[in-house]
């Protein structure tokens, strides 16, 4: 399907396009609600559905048979280097620093605040976050110290 057709499609029927989406969708608890239009300022897409952004990212790509693919292939304009990394790999990675937030004593709905580059570990560390259900705060080198003290002492990270 084009872009023009998935784009007509979503447009025509917003809620039976997402509907369909959905099915691609690995979920600890399935939709019954597609979407609440009264819930919140701008709704709210599978209110009552439940599902691990990590494990759709990763778990279920090496649980399929395909840890050898890559997941992420990271070109550095710095060091003109390339380096890719496979689903096996990566649940590797974020499944250890899953395992070492907890030992911090990050648990579901605690924040973690980030600071790294736009390097593959910043993709581990968040996909580490959604794994254990915490919610991660990205802060970049650009901004000023003060900038960045009040973005991580308003976010209330736990780590």
């Amino acid at each position: 399907m084009s872009y023009k057709d998935t784009y007509a499609a979503w447009a025509a029927a917003p809620e039976d396009f997402w509907a369909k989406a959905a099915q691609g969708i690995d979920w600890i608890k399935a939709p019954e609600v597609v979407f609440d239009g009264s819930a919140d300022v701008y709704g709210r897409w599978f209110p009552d559905a439940t599902c691990n952004t990590c494990w759709n990212a990763v778990d279920r790509h090496v649980e399929a048979g395909r840890g050898d693919n890559l997941a992420i292939m990271h070109e550095s304009p710095i060091t003109h280097s390339t380096k890719g990394i496979t689903y096996k790999e990566m649940r590797d990675r974020v499944a250890s620093l899953a395992g070492a937030l907890k030992m911090r004593g990050v648990e579901k709905g605690d924040r973690v605040c980030l600071y790294l580059q736009m390097i593959p570990e910043a993709a581990v560390a968040c996909l580490a976050c959604a794994r254990i259900g915490a919610i991660h705060s990205v802060v970049f080198r650009a901004f000023s110290p003060d900038a960045l003290r009040d973005r991580i002492n308003d976010s209330a990270c736990k780590v």
